[in-house]
């Protein structure tokens, strides 16, 4: 199992309670969706997966054999390069080209031989459909081909896990539709995928597992609710 959380309590970092008594379990290869309102704590639940955000209370709380509620400082970075993440705001840099984004991250997870970066670079790339942007800067992409830009640079080191935050917020419904079909892909090769969203109709094409975060708690509705009954209000983001 990659994540076992059992009755864990998640706080911010103000001490306010986010969600309580959180049961949370991913195997590998799962196709994850994490639906709720703004604020019901669907991204404080992710940043607890990569320890952006701290787990002080629960009965057991474990991210790819790591126990979150001991983890020394000096072993979170060690914990994230197992896996992917992708923020909303995408974070590349940019000043550097495509290739050279990639880089910078194999240069600084502890590759050296440049001809292996290179090689990596470029089966990332053909991998989410982005081989002829490879010498192209940030500023040049579409929102959803730097999306996609986001997604090679997660899977450079091979993750066990890819955790992301609203992939598909403010692209159009055709591109939306491509980012989860490769999300749903990437699940198919072993790599467990953990996504918030609020598109209904993403949920209805390409199902998965569905959690809910609503009052304060998480709950799994993938089997108690039909995704064409989850309304627009559950689903409002």
């Amino acid at each position: 199992m990659l994540i076992d959380y059992r009755n864990a309590n998640i706080y911010h970092k103000d001490g306010d309670t986010v969600l309580q008594g959180v049961d949370f379990h991913v195997d590998q290869g799962e196709f994850i969706y994490l639906i709720g309102r703004v604020g019901s704590g669907k991204s404080s639940l992710l940043k607890t997966i990569y320890v952006e955000l701290d787990i002080d209370e629960a009965d057991k709380a474990e991210v790819m054999g790591y126990d979150l509620l001991t983890i020394r400082r000096k072993h979170i970075p060690e914990l994230r390069r197992k896996m992917g993440i992708i923020f909303q705001d995408l974070q590349l840099l940019g000043d550097r080209s495509v290739y050279s984004n990639l880089y910078f991250v194999l240069k600084a997870t502890g590759w050296k031989d440049r001809d292996d970066i290179s090689r990596r670079i470029d089966e990332v790339l053909e991998q989410v459909g982005m081989s002829d942007k490879k010498d192209r800067m940030p500023h040049e992409l579409s929102g959803g081909e730097k999306q996609r830009i986001s997604i090679a640079r997660a899977l450079l080191n091979s993750p066990q896990l890819i955790v992301a935050d609203e992939p598909t917020a403010s692209l159009d419904a055709e591109t939306s539709d491509k980012l989860i079909q490769l999300f749903r892909n990437i699940s198919l090769t072993g790599t467990a995928v953990i996504l918030t969203t609020h598109n209904r109709s993403l949920l209805n094409k390409y199902p998965g597992i569905v959690y809910r975060c609503n009052d304060g708690h998480l709950e799994e509705v993938t089997n108690d609710y039909n995704h064409m009954q989850l309304s627009e209000e559950e689903l409002k983001d």
